[in-house]
């Protein structure tokens, strides 16, 4: 908003007629145009300019800031848009567009155009996805057309200099306003700026230089990748237009869940499952690992439900460094759902044991040898 006076901004007396304040604008208008003026502050005493003019050019507006300021003009000059007021100079609106930016602007030739990027989505086995894999995709893409490499004239044709703006891609429009002759440098509509004309387009590619054309690319999926990751490959997608750079190719990663194993960053984990035997007396397993050797698990005795044991360096590589993760192997002790009638026998041989001993029979309960005994035959029964 304007500091000072509208009067004074625009160097008139208070009582003036509009004609004179028309004039005044314009003078002033002029003067500080950042086109013309290059001072620090001409941009915004151009604002303040504009500003005042809506006011002291409105009737309505102006007996109201006479009466009240500009509090009665709502202390912005009673517009929302600071430069409204070059609307009906001639055209001045597009003009001033040019230096600011909000309408066409300064228009330059053809600009170079970085191709797309493009995406393909593979699915790895959960064995890929840890030790890394090659695939081989189909990618349909852009590229330079095979007959004119690109050129998109007709091979043995001539590309001419375009005429119109002689090859620079831009031609100069000047425009008359209030404040003079301005010049604009708009794109070369012949040309569209290229500043070159095709006479005989390419049979191929009908001028435009490019076709579309489907190649099997090698992907290289890195060890330790996750569902939901993508592999860049630079370069590998569309081509551009106008000198501009190709696209890059994205892969993107799923990865298919596994029988025995999931994982948690770059460990694995793996359910064990143990009958209440062996979770009791302790047993050696025999654990599954992605390597494909088994590793020995020895299970003490009175191994708890949920307890986790870490095979190291059985996991998954890291991304980024050469070390592996772990394998962390989970007991689950599984009770049975149905007994023989042998199991049932020596179930409740060891709850009558357990019983004795907590002190619910009068002759106390049996020694470590018996209870041990009959753990040994349930895990015979128990398979």
């Amino acid at each position: 908003m304007a500091n000072g006076d509208y009067y004074d901004i625009l160097g008139v007396r208070k009582g003036v007629g509009e004609e004179d304040i028309r004039k005044a604008f314009r003078k002033k208008a002029m003067e500080f145009h950042p086109d013309r003026n290059k001072s620090a502050n001409a941009e915004e005493k151009f604002k303040e300019i504009n500003e005042a003019y809506q006011v002291l050019s409105d009737s309505n507006k102006r007996a109201q800031y006479d009466q009240f300021g500009k509090a009665g003009v709502g202390g912005n000059g009673g517009s929302g848009q600071p430069f409204d007021g070059f609307e009906g100079f001639g055209g001045f609106g597009d003009i001033f567009d040019s230096f600011f930016g909000n309408g066409s602007g300064r228009r330059s030739r053809a600009q170079p155009q970085r191709g797309s990027d493009l995406q393909h989505r593979v699915v790895l086995s959960f064995e890929e996805s840890v030790f890394g894999a090659e695939r081989e995709v189909d990618l349909t893409r852009l590229e330079d057309c095979g007959v004119c490499s690109g050129a998109g004239n007709e091979p043995g044709t001539p590309i001419e200099t375009c005429s119109t703006c002689k090859g620079n891609g831009q031609v100069r429009r000047a425009q008359r306003s209030v404040f003079g002759q301005f010049t604009q440098v708009i794109t070369c509509t012949s040309c569209s700026g290229k500043g070159t004309i095709i006479k005989t387009a390419c049979s191929n590619c009908r001028g435009g230089g490019k076709e579309r054309k489907t190649r099997k690319i090698a992907v290289n999926i890195p060890a330790g990748v996750e569902g939901g990751m993508q592999v860049r490959l630079t370069g590998e997608g569309d081509a551009g237009r106008d000198g501009g750079g190709t696209g890059n190719l994205y892969v993107y990663i799923d990865v298919q869940e596994h029988q025995y194993f999931d994982r948690e960053g770059s460990d694995l984990t793996y359910v064990l499952p143990v009958n209440i035997a062996e979770a009791a007396l302790g047993a050696h397993k025999s654990i599954p690992t992605l390597d494909g050797n088994d590793e020995d698990l020895k299970l003490p005795q009175g191994t708890q439900p949920g307890t986790e044991f870490r095979i190291k360096g059985k996991g998954v590589p890291h991304l980024h460094g050469n070390r592996r993760g772990d394998l962390r192997v989970t007991v689950d002790v599984r009770v049975p759902g149905s007994l023989d009638n042998r199991q049932q026998e020596l179930l409740q041989e060891l709850a009558q044991s357990f019983a004795d001993s907590n002190g619910s029979s009068p002759k106390g309960g049996s020694d470590d040898g018996d209870d041990k005994g009959i753990f040994d035959k349930i895990k015979e029964a128990l398979g």
